[in-house]
This record gives C-alpha cells, sequence and structure tokens, in this order.
C-alpha cells in the first residue's frame, strides 16, 4: 500500500508519543510532522505541565488544544524535544529551517536532554544538501553574509518576504553537497551577521523517526 506524505508524517507523529510522559514540560518543534504530532498529542490524553514552543505558529496549535506555553527561561533545560527536519542522514545529521524557526529550533535542541527527530521517508538523503540550507542572518549583514557563502561554494537567496520571529532574514543556499556537516555548521556560525544556520551536525538528533508506507523505522 502507498500512503501520502501526510500519512507517513502520522505514523512518525504517533510514534514519538511514546517519549512523552504525563506530566512533563516538553519541547516542541516547528512545521507539518509537527503539527502532526501536536493533534496527536492532543488526541492522547496525555497530560503536559507544560510545553517550550520554538515558534509563534506552534504556539497556537498548542494553546489551540488547550496546553500551556512555557517560556525556556523559566526551565532551562527540557528532558524531551520534539520536532521535524527538511533532510535528515542516517548518522542523524538534520538540515532544518525550511519553516523559519530554526534559531528557536536549535536553541530549545541544545537545551534538551534528548532530541527525537520525526520525518516521513522521503526526508532521507545519503548527503545533505538537496534541500537548500536556511541561514538566519541579522538584515543589515544579508549581503556581506551572502558574499561569505557563495565563497563557500553556495548560492544564496534571499527569502523573500520572510521574517523570522526574531526579526531577521533567511537565506536559502543552494547547490551545496555537505560532505562534512560538523564542519560546515562551524564555519557558516562564525560569518559575521550569521545568526544560526539550519545545520543540526554538532549537536544532531539522538532519535530519527521515519515513517514510511511499511511502517515506523527507529534510528
Amino acid at each position: 500500500m502507498t500512503l501520502d506524505a501526510q500519512e507517513k508524517k502520522r505514523r512518525a507523529a504517533l510514534a514519538a508519543l511514546d517519549y512523552v510522559r504525563d506530566g512533563m514540560i516538553l519541547g516542541v518543534g516547528t512545521g507539518s510532522t509537527v503539527n502532526a504530532f501536536i493533534d496527536a498529542l492532543a488526541e492522547s490524553g496525555k497530560h503536559l505541565t507544560g510545553a517550550v514552543s520554538s515558534s509563534s505558529a506552534s504556539t497556537t496549535r498548542l494553546t489551540s488544544h488547550g496546553f500551556k506555553v512555557i517560556d525556556l527561561n523559566e526551565v532551562g533545560s527540557l528532558d524531551v524535544y520534539i520536532d521535524g527536519a527538511d533532510e535528515s542522514t542516517r548518522a542523524k545529521h538534520l538540515i532544518k529551517g525550511g519553516g523559519a524557526a530554526l534559531t528557536r529550533e536549535k536553541i530549545i535542541a541544545a537545551a534538551s536532554k534528548q532530541f527525537i527527530c520525526i520525518v516521513d521517508d522521503t526526508k532521507l538523503v545519503a548527503t545533505l544538501g538537496k534541500f537548500p540550507l536556511p541561514v538566519e542572518v541579522i538584515p543589515m549583514a544579508r549581503r556581506y553574509v551572502a558574499s561569505k557563502l557563495t565563497a563557500l561554494g553556495g548560492q544564496p537567496v534571499f527569502r523573500d518576504g520572510v521574517v523570522t520571529d526574531n526579526g531577521n532574514h533567511i537565506l536559502d543556499v543552494h547547490n551545496l553537497t555537505i560532505n562534512d556537516p560538523v564542519s560546515l555548521e562551524r564555519k557558516i556560525n562564525q560569518i559575521v551577521g550569521v545568526v544560526t544556520v539550519g545545520l543540526f551536525a554538532k549537536r544532531g538528533a539522538d532519535v530519527l523517526i521515519i515513517g514510511s508506507d511499511k511502517g515506523v523505522d527507529t534510528l
């Protein structure tokens, strides 16, 4: 049986419920697979003390289901963070940021003991880079950062009309073949004017849950 992408996402989202304990404060990411998870969480009847959200969009969806959203500064650290990805390797290195929430996502991932990434099987790749790599930049530094990204071999494109929840801009870097994601993440983060890059490699996922036609594969 061939499933559509949304049903594959739902399978991964349902599997992620096994990592949610009643009474916990849960880190929650952003995107269509996370939306499926939030909806499944609401249907599950599990009780949260609260959730730390990575975006205004996820905050709206969480509160619409009756979940309390808490600022990360109130808790400091989290046991579990659940989020999706735009691309992932089997080494659990990720590209994230298609929803422009990469900086907050990276902060919550860093503050969490366990990062559970949920994807459908179309997101699994041998080498990162087919999906354009998002880079969040300070607006006044956009052209400068773009020149440095070009020097690294990419073709940065301004995501016109998009302002992040932090008030910044996004450059999407095309035509990269990312053979060493940890090294590239470090290089891009060192460019003055970069807030963060959507490579989650130094701190990648701890668990990758992949929804497919056959069921769920957990790495």
